[in-house]
């Protein structure tokens, strides 16, 4: 009897758990995956965006200190208190986001971004959270000239890099499409008629539109100009995704983006002059332009010293390092090279903050070019000197170290110096993966001002005073040492 009452329930069990498989997704027995584990582990959410790009996210100064408001930014905070962890903001150049996002950098893309099949490809999406509308914008003074999407064919028409924009201007305007990282770039560019038209979202292109009377919507209607804006995740996190469409739906059922709009709309035009508003903008930038440009030379001289010595060793395999070394870098870009440092220690588990990684990528660029320059110096030292030195018995390191070096570094410090003010410029290419340096900080300037060439003529002219006060510092070090020798 007892025997039987155990097969039956036995039976009633094995019942259940079949019918609970059949309705549940098999991955609800299974702990939740690897990176919504991860997120809660760290009590961090990650959220990547290109914070120039209001109302969605762009900086604004809140309580006296630089923010990054936007809807966006609401979305974000809701999202990481549905799952009770902290937010964390990190900014790269629109294009880099997706890299930040496979590599791990970031756990979440929210940017008005939206799915495209390239993209899932790499990613996966949500479900959509706010669906909007895209339009061509135009000159003013051009509204008799566009009257139907085929009066765009072959012209310039803007669009911001790897967006659904970019799409539509190749796809239904037919254009000559010039893709740019920014709108401000795009807006710049259309104000200086460098580009006939821009196909921007609705209400970015309306925030710039209040701001300049020369511009306008044209009067012609895109097929596909309703896009839906989702959030981009890892693939193979199905769990974490359900968390985010539950955040959504939410934000979905209670219609709580007129709420996001409402609550950043007055960040997006404060009253206050542009200076006092944005100069510790430029400030900040300015201070990590010079670091990273002392850390880049200081870093490059020790590692240019070493590899200017090996490619004058006679040892062939020290040679033939530094020979490929010196080649390849002076050989690629320095954008590269900061992908591949940023990115690629990454994939090998070296987790590098952006400012780091910068750091490091200067330090790996400036050290070739300083290899040649002081390889140069070292071989406009005579040779009778390190003849004579010889011949007084003294070993090559020390000839080296008392005889040549002292001689050299005469006519290596003005050029070193100049690798110094080469630098300041070149850190500016760091801005693509969010070092908040002084170019980074014109981007930020020109996206939460709508000024698209006030910010950039700003930040020319500190260039010009870092590099001109540089250069004249230089001069007089350059004329002591003459007057010493």
């Amino acid at each position: 009897m007892k025997h039987s009452l155990n097969k039956r329930l036995m039976l009633l069990f094995t019942l259940i758990i079949g019918v609970l498989t059949t309705i549940l997704p098999l991955h609800t027995f299974a702990e939740e995956d690897a990176i919504l584990k991860g997120i809660k582990d760290k009590g961090v959410l990650t959220v990547g965006l290109s914070a120039d790009y209001a109302p969605y996210e762009f900086h604004a100064t809140v309580d006296g200190k630089d923010k990054v408001v936007g809807t966006d930014i609401l979305i974000a905070q809701k999202i990481a208190d549905d799952m009770g962890v902290k937010l964390k903001v990190e900014e790269y150049g629109f294009d880099a986001l997706i890299g930040a996002l496979k590599t791990g950098k970031i756990d979440l893309i929210i940017s008005g971004m939206s799915p495209s099949p390239e993209r899932l490809k790499e990613v996966d999406f949500s479900d959509p959270y706010m669906t909007v509308q895209q339009k061509v914008v135009i000159r003013k003074e051009d509204q008799d000239k566009f009257k139907t999407v085929d009066d765009f064919n072959g012209l310039k028409v803007g669009a911001q890099v790897q967006s659904m924009q970019e799409e539509l201007a190749n796809n239904e305007l037919h254009a000559n499409t010039v893709s740019l990282q920014q709108v401000p770039d795009i807006i710049l560019q259309l104000q200086q008629k460098k580009i006939d038209a821009a196909v921007i979202e609705e209400p970015v292109a309306e925030a710039y539109l209040t701001q300049d009377d020369s511009l306008m919507f044209a009067d012609v209607k895109l097929d596909n100009a309703n896009k839906g804006t989702a959030i981009a995740l890892q693939k193979n996190a199905p769990d974490f995704l359900n968390l985010v469409n539950t955040s959504i739906k939410e934000i979905n059922d209670k219609d709580l983006m007129k709420e996001y709009k409402k609550e950043v709309i007055p960040y997006m035009f404060q009253d206050e002059s542009f200076m006092k508003k944005y100069a510790p903008y430029y400030i900040k930038g300015t201070g990590y332009t010079i670091f990273l440009a002392l850390i880049g030379v200081l870093c490059g001289s020790v590692l240019g010293t070493l590899l200017a010595l090996m490619k004058l060793s006679k040892n062939k395999l020290f040679k033939g390092i530094a020979v490929v070394y010196i080649e390849y870098v002076r050989g690629t870009p320095l954008l590269v090279q900061i992908f591949l440092v940023f990115f690629g220690l990454n994939v090998i588990g070296v987790n590098l903050s952006a400012l780091a990684s910068s750091c490091v990528a200067l330090s790996l660029n400036s050290g070739a070019y300083v290899a040649e320059i002081i390889r140069a110096g070292l071989n406009a030292v005579d040779k009778g000197q390190a003849e004579a030195a010889r011949s007084l018995g003294m070993s090559q390191k020390k000839a080296m170290q008392y005889i040549i070096m002292p001689q050299a570094i005469k006519n290596i410090l003005p050029a070193l110096g100049n690798e110094f003010v080469t630098v300041i410029k070149e850190s500016s290419v760091v801005s693509v993966i969010g070092v908040s340096e002084l170019m980074f900080q014109a981007g930020v300037v020109r996206g939460a001002s709508f000024k698209p060439f006030l910010p950039i003529l700003i930040a020319s002219f500190i260039y010009f005073i870092l590099t001109f006060t540089l250069s004249r510092l230089l001069g007089v070090a350059e004329r002591r040492i003459g007057a010493n020798d």
